[in-house]
């Protein structure tokens, strides 16, 4: 697949999981027809991506070139609690997606909690090492996408912004638990790359448009600990009154947990035509549709 730059080579491009943060933006952003490509959101009360009869059926009427595979099981918990379920949604649907587009692109959307996190700074060749289910299923799914001839693994962060369901985002959940009038336990020796969604799926439609391949990591630059990361948000939630709780790894004693998974996006920012954006800058200057 190359590069689209011609109206001629308008082509169908597939975004799963539509409904949720990331899919959404994609669909918000989606380049305009004159661009070589027609957007399609692919929701869940519309087909499930498990029924392979029902997604086979649409895909031979619509006839995708690309697939931008964003739909998952993503909260840990859920992914304990029903390992069966996680497999059937993880690994099982992008495997079936990815060989229904042959001739085509196949974009995987993974995750930094690939790694354990012992030493953070993670770059594209970096060994994996999944300490939890989720992560084991991408872990997974991401060696399936990589026998596709036209590949495309983003790694992605944490990521902030609105859902349509208000409750994807990260500063959504935490948005909800002040709400609720919750306090937040949050670890100051726990580190991410918190991106905008925005700025995600931005880089996300460039990589695409430029016909990239490969395996990527896309995150924010700035490496912060989730008690930093609390601090920022909830100065943006003031008037909730928001409760953060310092807490240390040290004194955790429940599932496995990734330390510092902080990424290098060195190779990423190459093909980007604007900055990966620190999230202390975003967050205190974005606007409060964005937030």
């Amino acid at each position: 697949m190359h590069a689209f730059s011609r109206a001629s080579d308008s082509s169908v491009v597939w975004i799963t999981g539509a409904g949720g943060l990331l899919g959404h933006q994609m669909i918000v952003q989606a380049p305009v027809p004159a661009s070589g490509l027609s957007t399609r959101g692919i929701l869940r009360s519309e087909v499930d991506l498990r029924d392979s009869k029902a997604v086979r059926t649409l895909f031979t009427r619509e006839r995708p070139a690309i697939i931008v595979h964003c739909a998952a099981l993503s909260k840990n918990p859920a992914c304990t609690a029903d390992p069966i379920l996680a497999h059937e949604v993880n690994v099982e649907t992008p495997r079936f997606l990815s060989e229904l587009i042959v001739g085509g692109k196949f974009v995987f959307i993974s995750t930094d909690l690939v790694f354990d996190g012992a030493v953070g700074n993670y770059h594209e060749e970096s060994d994996v090492n999944p300490l939890s289910v989720y992560a084991e299923t991408k872990v997974h799914a991401e060696t399936i996408a990589r026998e596709h001839p036209d590949h495309l693994i983003v790694r992605l962060s944490l990521n902030a912004g609105v859902s349509p369901t208000k409750d994807r985002g990260f500063n959504e959940e935490m948005r909800l638990a002040w709400q609720q009038g919750r306090g937040l336990d949050l670890f100051v020796d726990e580190y991410r790359n918190p991106m905008p969604v925005k700025q995600t799926a931005r880089a996300l439609w460039q990589l695409i448009e430029k016909g990239a391949s490969g395996t990527f990591h896309l995150a924010g630059s700035e490496r912060l600990s989730r008690y930093e990361i609390g601090q920022l948000v909830a100065g943006r939630y003031s008037h909730l009154s928001p409760r953060i709780n310092p807490t240390s790894l040290k004194d955790y004693h429940g599932a496995p947990r990734s330390p510092d998974t902080s990424l290098d996006c060195t190779k990423v920012q190459k093909q980007l035509s604007f900055p990966l954006p620190k999230f202390s800058e975003w967050v205190t200057s974005c606007s409060d549709e964005e937030i």
